[in-house]
């Protein structure tokens, strides 16, 4: 699984990989997390509000910070 926080870097960009590293410790679910930084990168998964979160190249939020048992939620789903 690969996890991809979309966003500038800041701090809501921040607050939201830190939350996705929480799910995935509560889970125990291995997943490489990827920062995508660059602003063309970013609009090519349709989003014009950051933070983004992609899970394995589908977006499951953007333009707000979830917190870690909606990312385990999300995750559950995956699975």
């Amino acid at each position: 699984m690969v996890i991809k926080i979309l966003g500038s870097g800041c701090k809501n960009c921040v607050a939201l990989k830190e939350n996705t590293e929480a799910a995935l410790r509560e889970t125990g679910i291995q997943a490489e997390i990827v920062k995508v930084e660059d602003f063309r990168e970013i609009m090519k998964y349709g989003i014009m509000t950051t933070p983004g979160l992609v899970i394995d190249e589908k977006v499951v939020s953007y333009g707000k910070v979830l917190k870690p048992k909606d990312i385990v939620k999300i995750l559950e789903n995956y699975r």
